[in-house]
C-alpha cells in the first residue's frame, strides 16, 4: 500500500523538486512484477542482501523467515548532497505514514484534500485531511483550520483560569488517535486583570494524527467489505470560547467528522517461481 500511495502522490513531490525511489529486500524480478501490476513508474531498487537497508539503519530486526532482511516501512528525506534531512518511521512495522502525510509534514500548506467549510458562532472552520483512501495501519493527518473575525481571539492550551480551545476525537475501534499539534500561540496582555495570556487569533490550524487499526477483527471486516473498501468516519468536536477586547462570549462546541475509505490488504503474492524461499 505504501509504494502504491507514493505512486499516487508522485506528482505532488515532483512539484517541490523531490524525486522518489523505493528500496526493498525483494529481488529485481519481484519488484518488476509488482511495478507492472500496480503501475509504479518511479524507481524501485532491489536490495536482496539488505546492504542499503543496513546502511540507513532501518533493518527490521523482528522480521523472521522469508521476511528476514526487510526494512521497517517508512520514508527518508534526503538532500541533493546526500544528507538525511528527516525520517518518518513507526515503531510498529504494521503502521506507517502515508505519502500524503509526509508531504503535509514537509509542506503543511499542501494538506488540502477534500476541504470542507463549516460556520459556527464567531468562527469559520475548514476541515481537511491528508488522505481519503487508506489501508490498515496508515497514519494520516486530519486538520481543522480556524478563522476568527478581526479583534476576536480564543485562548490557547495552557491558559490558566479560562476555557482554552480543545479538539477532541471520539474513540473508535477502527483507529487510534496520535499526537495533536496546535500552532505557536500569541501573548495577549489583559490590563483588566494585569495578566498575559496565550491566545490564537486570525487564521490558525490544529492538526491531529490518527492511525487506522490493524486488528484481526478489522482486517476481517475489510475483506468482507470487498474491493470497494469499508467506509468509516472519524468524529470530533471543537470546544472553544471566543473573546473580544471587552468580553468573552459563551463557550461553544461544534461537532464534525472526516470520512475515510479503508481498503483491504493486498494479499496477492509474487509468482511462485520468483518468491522468497519459504514464502507461502
Amino acid at each position: 500500500m505504501q509504494l502504491v500511495q507514493l505512486q499516487s502522490a508522485q506528482s505532488r513531490f515532483r512539484e517541490r523538486g523531490i524525486g522518489l525511489a523505493g528500496v526493498s529486500y525483494d529481488s529485481q524480478a519481484i519488484l518488476r512484477e509488482f511495478s507492472e501490476r500496480h503501475g509504479i513508474t518511479y524507481p524501485l531498487l532491489a536490495d536482496p542482501r539488505s546492504a542499503i537497508i543496513k546502511r540507513f539503519r532501518v533493518l527490521n530486526g523482528k522480521a523472521k523467515d522469508f521476511m528476514k532482511g526487510m526494512a521497517s516501512p517508512g520514508y527518508i528525506y534526503i538532500s541533493n548532497d546526500g544528507r538525511i534531512l528527516q525520517t518518518f518511521f513507526e515503531e510498529n512495522y504494521r503502521e506507517r505514514y502515508t505519502a500524503n502525510n509526509v508531504i503535509a509534514r514537509l509542506f503543511p500548506e499542501l494538506t488540502e484534500t477534500d476541504v470542507r467549510t463549516l460556520t459556527a458562532p464567531h468562527v469559520t472552520l475548514h476541515l481537511g485531511q491528508s488522505d481519503l483512501v487508506v489501508g490498515p495501519g496508515s497514519r494520516i493527518i486530519l486538520f481543522v483550520e480556524v478563522t476568527l473575525p478581526p479583534d476576536v481571539h480564543v485562548y490557547a492550551p495552557g491558559a490558566q483560569g479560562d476555557k482554552p480551545i480543545l479538539l477532541q476525537l471520539d474513540s473508535a475501534s477502527e483507529f487510534k488517535s496520535g499526537p495533536i499539534g496546535y500552532p505557536k500561540s500569541q501573548t495577549l496582555y489583559l490590563p483588566a486583570i494585569n495578566e498575559k495570556m496565550p491566545v490564537f487569533s486570525g487564521t490558525f490550524r490544529i492538526a491531529q494524527d490518527v492511525t487506522v487499526s490493524v486488528s484481526p477483527e478489522f482486517i476481517r471486516a475489510l475483506h468482507a467489505a470487498g474491493d470497494a473498501g469499508k467506509g468509516i468516519a472519524v468524529h470530533g468536536t471543537l470546544h472553544y470560547q471566543a473573546c473580544d477586547d471587552k468580553k468573552c462570549f459563551l463557550p461553544e462546541s461544534v461537532s464534525f467528522s472526516w470520512p475515510l475509505t479503508v481498503m483491504p490488504p493486498d494479499l496477492k503474492r509474487a509468482s511462485e517461481a520468483i518468491r522468497h524461499p519459504g514464502n507461502p
